[in-house]
């Protein structure tokens, strides 16, 4: 007996190559992209133990978890890290990028998280770009969960390393990564000492071994289902459009935050301005005295299907997540979303106003 998804044929070379290229048309790139065959962590960890070591200054800018958690690996690497901090309610500015980088002149490295989708921020990546490439230090970007929902534009932007993912906006599995790299960037690599070599973290054993060999033989063998389903995804948005895709995920983010107002029972978007908050998921503030992970489990009892998540950590108190990315980038998940959270608030006899909430969904999103 045939099943479509175990008796695959094996992947070619050709066709790995098609789809890195298609990933490539997707961020509008002209540098080297390469697929990594893992959850986005493997790129992200692979990208700055590759090019940065003891003699590296690093700005590593920290508007979530995941800066953070970048912050670690650069001290790791041995690297001196300036960490940049700001409140998870907002974003970072080029303005503070420009004042760090006088305060340390020797920063050649800056680390930055475009779309926070675990705090709902993001981050004016065009505007810190320019700064970044003034100053001339080498620049990474986590745009994993950005891609697809709002523009990624590695060479207009002066990116150097843009890691991308499909389990978010793209709407395909979490296996599955990609990261494009700049001429700067490789070079960065090759003067590296500590720069992962013959490692499943090695971005300079693809070049050396695939890119630089016309890409013609694989380092491994290719996970197919991942594969065929990333370019399925890239399938998608070119049939549907970019800018049509990135639309659905900005009126999404816009009708949520409209719904969340009113709402009302002390329910408020977590990120304070509109601008600064992220097309693929948006944080909501739960009312004073309420729980937001117990808000989000009754939630859940009235409709499984929402998208809907409690803050990690700390946040889980007081941070509630609707993620309306990829499939639930529509109106009818944020409708349910608020209808659900509404019921939740009800039962807490706070005062709410789930009719109203509904029309400012659909209000918004027209």
């Amino acid at each position: 007996m045939t099943h479509p998804f175990l008796d695959l044929a094996p992947l070619t070379a050709a066709r790995f190559a098609s789809i890195e290229d298609r990933v490539a048309r997707l961020l509008s790139t002209e540098q080297d992209v390469v697929i990594t065959q893992g959850e986005a962590l493997l790129p992200l960890e692979g990208a700055i133990r590759s090019t940065t070591g003891p003699g590296t200054t690093a700005l590593n800018v920290i508007t979530g978890p995941y800066g953070q958690t970048f912050g670690d690996w650069l001290r790791d690497c041995g690297a001196t890290v300036i960490d940049l901090a700001v409140p998870f309610h907002t974003a970072v500015t080029a303005e503070q990028i420009r004042d760090a980088f006088a305060a340390h002149p020797e920063i050649d490295f800056v680390s930055l998280v475009h779309a926070e989708a675990a705090t709902g921020n993001t981050n004016p990546v065009a505007e810190i770009g320019e700064v970044v490439r003034r100053h001339g230090a080498l620049f990474y970007l986590d745009a994993v969960a950005s891609v697809g929902a709002e523009p990624v534009l590695p060479d207009a932007w002066g990116v150097d390393l843009c890691v991308i993912g499909a389990q978010k906006a793209m709407g395909g599995p979490a296996g599955v990564s990609a990261v494009s790299v700049s001429e700067r960037a490789w070079a960065r690599m090759a003067a590296t000492p500590g720069a992962p070599r013959r490692s499943y973290l090695s971005l300079l054993d693809w070049k050396e071994r695939w890119i630089d060999g016309g890409r013609t033989t694989l380092l491994h063998a290719p996970a197919q289902l991942e594969m065929l389903a990333l370019e399925a995804c890239v399938e998608r948005i070119e049939a549907v459009g970019l800018v049509a895709v990135m639309d659905r995920h900005r009126r999404a983010a816009l009708a949520t935050r409209a719904g969340a107002r009113a709402l009302g029972g002390g329910l408020e978007p977590y990120v304070y301005e509109d601008a600064e908050a992220a097309p693929v998921a948006t944080t909501l503030r739960a009312p004073s005295g309420v729980v937001a992970s117990e808000l989000v489990a009754r939630a859940l009892e009235s409709d499984p299907a929402v998208p809907l998540v409690a803050g990690s950590g700390a946040l889980a108190r007081e941070m509630i997540r609707v993620n309306h990315y990829g499939v639930e980038a529509t109106q009818g998940a944020v409708r349910a979303s608020l209808a659900a959270l509404g019921a939740a608030l009800r039962e807490q006899g706070l005062g709410v106003d789930v009719e109203g909430a509904l029309r400012a969904v659909d209000s918004a999103w027209r």
